[in-house]
């Protein structure tokens, strides 16, 4: 089967579920196909937990389902070491981690202590434990969800857990036809629960191989770093782009070129990701109390796009 098939295939699969908007299912496959990770990030209700999950479900894969709490420890995720009496030996004990997409759910809502261990795994694709390091299984992608309305009782993500993050993903509310769809599916059950892997793990990963082979000409390139360092230079941001969010963004082109069917990357695939590859990863100075920091981020990033020449 063919790299266009089996894309469409996947994004089929979770549409049949995930009934709103089909850009962010694209979204979330790039995401996939990048070997990244993604924030989903939008009020309760819309389809966050139902469009990670519809992923996870649509591969032959290991998912596991974190919930995250205020009480919730580092052990509790990456897994403890148990004394065996018998060997007189300790055995490390898995935690939740050890799977291939990972759906940490409102991520916000535990301690900084506990989003911290999931740095190495999302960075190194390890889990050191006792000082041993246990190698997780590829593919491995985190889909984190959380309310970014809500500061009571949760604990803001820090810049380096946030750049850790490919994409970060707002859903929005669904149209009045989508909506009603959402509506008719659910009468009897939720769709979600019928559905079943239409990928091995074996294709993502021939798929992120593929990706990577997709061309980025000088042109481009200069293109995405131009974009980047006027997010450093901006007067309205107090921290720009790092340099793991200039290769997110070169990643996240090259799978979003690959979804649409090419092998060599646009302009304008740099144009569409822009803000969701980098409106998490950089600070505004003055941003209006009653907007989050992403949202006059995306506002900086656009202008940003007008100002810089688009190579021809």
């Amino acid at each position: 089967m063919g790299s266009q098939e089996l894309i469409a295939k996947l994004e089929q699969n979770i549409g049949s579920v995930y009934l709103g908007r089909r850009d962010r299912v694209r979204l979330l496959t790039t995401a996939l196909i990048a070997g990244g990770h993604a924030l989903i990030e939008d009020v309760p209700g819309v389809g966050k937990t139902v469009l990670a999950k519809a992923l996870a479900l649509s591969i032959d894969c290991a998912f596991r389902r974190i919930q995250f709490t205020p009480d919730l420890l580092p052990s509790d995720v990456t897994g403890v070491s148990v004394f065996n009496q018998q060997t007189g030996d300790f055995n490390f004990k898995r935690g939740p981690i050890f799977a291939n997409v990972i759906l940490a759910d409102e991520i916000n809502r535990t301690t900084p202590r506990t989003q911290s261990c999931l740095l190495e795994a999302m960075n190194d694709f390890q889990v050191t434990v006792d000082g041993v390091s246990h190698k997780l299984e590829p593919p491995f992608i985190v889909i984190a969800t959380q309310n970014p309305f809500e500061f009571e009782g949760t604990y803001p993500l820090p810049e380096n857990q946030l750049d850790r993050f490919m994409l970060r993903i707002s859903l929005g509310y669904p149209g009045r036809e989508e909506e009603k769809q959402v509506f008719r599916a659910q009468k009897l059950e939720h769709p979600i629960e019928t559905l079943k892997p239409v990928m091995s793990t074996s294709d993502a990963l021939a798929l992120q191989g593929e990706a990577r082979r997709v061309t980025v000409s000088e042109s481009i390139l200069d293109y995405l770093m131009a974009v980047v360092e006027r997010t450093r230079s901006h007067p309205d941001l107090f921290v720009g782009a790092s340099p793991r969010g200039g290769i997110s963004l070169l990643r996240a082109a090259q799978a979003f070129a690959l979804c649409e069917g090419r092998d060599y990357v646009l302009p304008d695939d740099v144009k569409l990701l822009a803000a969701p590859v980098l409106s998490h990863r950089i600070i505004c100075r003055n941003r209006p109390v009653s907007e989050s920091n992403s949202a006059e981020a995306s506002r900086i990033i656009a202008g940003i796009l007008e100002l810089t020449p688009v190579p021809m």
